[in-house]
């Protein structure tokens, strides 16, 4: 059992699927249901069904004393839900008992996002004369800019990139292919990037991703995690900030700007309107304290 979580999880590295704290994640989740089930007196995963999971729940529950949060349970029974997936794949399992379980509710918590000069001043803090801080300001701004998932970003490549017209071009989360506009002044930076940065590293001319490290290998989603932890601390950005909040800053600044939801729906690459519509809550919400300061004059 061990030696399948361990390749497991050198999947997942292999793949650049996700940052360091959601390898954590999985290694934590996978090794406490393996902890489980040797007390069980399980030694084969395979061996694992439907109620066994349900006792795991209640075993998760029971360990906690205030009990576990239902975004807690959610993600551990992804992460478990993705380990059986991996071991389905290779013949490891017969079935997948997590698949089978019903969808644990989750209250909706409004996207975490960085205020429009947080935004600049995260931009501003990159020294367009060093070749990494040209990369890195092109990195970010083209997040905030097309409203990009880290994933999307680190496998974007130049062939995906309309310089002319200014648009990407290319397949989503959920396969879904997407377009995304993007402005002039975005267009000057990319074509200066690709022209006069990118080259400068020495192993970008093998492969064909926009974004690269330092040795000019593709740039993974740790990597972007790791280089925007500085620019945050440079910027005094005091609070902590990931990837997706440039995407989250994306859609709540055009609704902020008046933008059509579906229009941002579109852009999002969002299958339901009901998954961009959290926005709308952080908007209102900004328009109602906007409201309170302005009429506070009148309550006295």
């Amino acid at each position: 059992m061990y030696e399948h979580i361990d390749a497991f999880l050198k999947n997942i590295r292999l793949k650049n699927t996700g940052s360091i704290h959601t390898e954590a994640a999985y290694a934590r989740d996978i090794r406490q249901f393996h902890a489980f089930c040797l007390d069980q007196g399980i030694e084969d995963f395979k061996d694992v069904d439907l109620n066994q999971v349900h006792q795991y729940l209640s075993h998760l529950n029971q360990a906690s004393n205030t009990g576990l949060k239902a975004s807690t349970l959610a993600r551990k029974c992804s992460s478990l839900r993705s380990f059986y997936d991996y071991l389905y794949e290779r013949h490891l399992v017969t079935n997948n008992p997590f698949k089978d379980l019903s969808p644990i509710r989750q209250a909706k918590h409004l996207p975490d996002f960085l205020l429009f000069d947080e935004m600049m001043r995260l931009l501003d803090s990159f020294e367009l004369e060093d070749k990494e801080g040209y990369r890195n300001r092109v990195l970010f701004e083209l997040m905030y800019a097309c409203g990009l998932r880290v994933s999307e970003v680190t496998a974007l490549k130049i062939n995906e990139i309309d310089s002319e017209d200014m648009f990407l071009r290319f397949v989503g989360k959920g396969k879904v292919e997407r377009m995304v506009p993007f402005y002039p002044a975005m267009q000057k930076k990319l074509k200066h990037y690709l022209k006069e940065i990118r080259p400068q590293y020495e192993h970008a001319v093998l492969h064909p991703y926009v974004f690269v490290n330092s040795k000019g290998d593709r740039l993974s989603p740790r990597g972007v995690q790791f280089i925007l932890d500085k620019a945050a601390q440079m910027a005094g950005i005091n609070r902590t900030v990931h990837p997706h909040m440039l995407r989250h800053s994306f859609a709540t600044h055009l609704l902020d700007n008046g933008a059509d939801l579906r229009m941002v729906q579109e852009l999002l690459g969002h299958a339901n309107l009901s998954t961009t519509q959290i926005y709308t809550h952080v908007t209102l919400d900004r328009l109602k304290a906007s409201y309170q300061k302005a009429f506070e004059r009148a309550k006295k």
